[in-house]
Order: structure tokens, then C-alpha cells, then sequence
């Protein structure tokens, strides 16, 4: 069976996010620093996962730019895994993929977590593509085109 190709080269914006943070473990990473996860021991027992594999998941989100490593707030010895703003900005991400999963993957009667507003512990809103005249699109409404990324600081005023 050939290799397959690494996907980080791929002209496709989905594909590059798949290759770097889809894989299962790194999302349910993103998850749990999304609920102020920091420390790998609070990692490895909310997530049930071996050391080794824990250990190369968060090596691999430090190098892409979604995690730094920081001294421990409480000023002990350990470190703390702390999401950057690459990382912070994923957030609508995996609130699209749970809101996703609430709507498909339950049973009804079937418990789940459900994402609640700090203000007034309402549930989110369910989130919409739209367009920048605020229509709400679906996959007929769009297409793909291809560009050229602007230097970064073009962008930067």
C-alpha cells in the first residue's frame, strides 16, 4: 500500500486544517484547552490518553503555532499548555463540529454536553455561513477559488 501524501502542501484551506489539527486526539486537545485544560496531567486524565500519544499530540500543536508552552500560573514548577491566537481562533471550529454532532450523533432521550453562555447560561446560538451582506448561505450559494496568500504584512496596518 503506497504512502499517502501529507495534505500540508494541498492548495485546499480544509485539507491544510485537517492535516494540522483534524486528527482525533489533537481536536479533543483544542477541546479541553477550550474548557481551561493547561496542565498534561489534567490532559491525560480528562482524556484517557498514554503519555507517549498525549506527549506527541502537544508537541505537534506547539510546533504548528496552536499551543505555547508557559510557567504555571500558581508559580509551582509545572508548565502550562496555553492556546495562542491561532489556537483561540479555532474555536468556531469545534463549536461547529459539537453543534454538528448535538443535531446527528444523539438519540433522542440520549444525554449530552451541551455549550452554554457564561452571561445567561443560554445555549449558542447555532452558527451560520453568510455572506458579507449578512445572507445566510449554504453550499449552493458558494464557490471555490483559487489565490495567492498576501505577504503578512500587506495585511498589517
Amino acid at each position: 500500500m503506497a504512502k499517502q501524501k501529507s495534505l500540508q502542501t494541498s492548495e485546499c484551506p480544509v485539507a491544510r486544517a485537517v492535516e494540522s489539527i483534524g486528527e482525533r486526539w489533537c481536536f479533543m486537545i483544542l477541546r479541553e484547552a477550550f474548557d481551561d485544560v493547561r496542565r498534561f496531567s489534567e490532559f491525560r486524565k480528562n482524556l484517557g490518553l498514554a503519555k507517549n500519544i498525549l506527549a506527541t499530540r502537544l508537541k505537534h500543536l506547539i510546533e504548528i503555532g496552536v499551543l505555547e508552552i508557559s510557567p504555571a500560573s500558581d508559580g509551582s514548577a509545572y508548565k502550562e499548555y496555553i492556546l495562542t491566537d491561532m489556537g483561540r481562533s479555532a474555536f468556531p471550529v469545534v463549536v461547529a463540529m459539537r453543534q454538528w454532532g448535538e443535531r446527528y450523533l444523539y438519540k433522542q432521550g440520549e444525554m449530552h454536553s451541551v455549550l452554554l453562555d457564561n452571561v445567561n447560561g443560554e445555549p449558542l446560538l447555532t452558527l451560520e455561513v453568510r455572506a458579507s451582506n449578512g445572507r445566510v448561505l449554504g453550499p449552493a450559494d458558494c464557490y471555490r477559488n483559487s489565490v495567492i496568500t498576501a505577504k503578512k504584512d500587506e495585511h498589517d496596518c
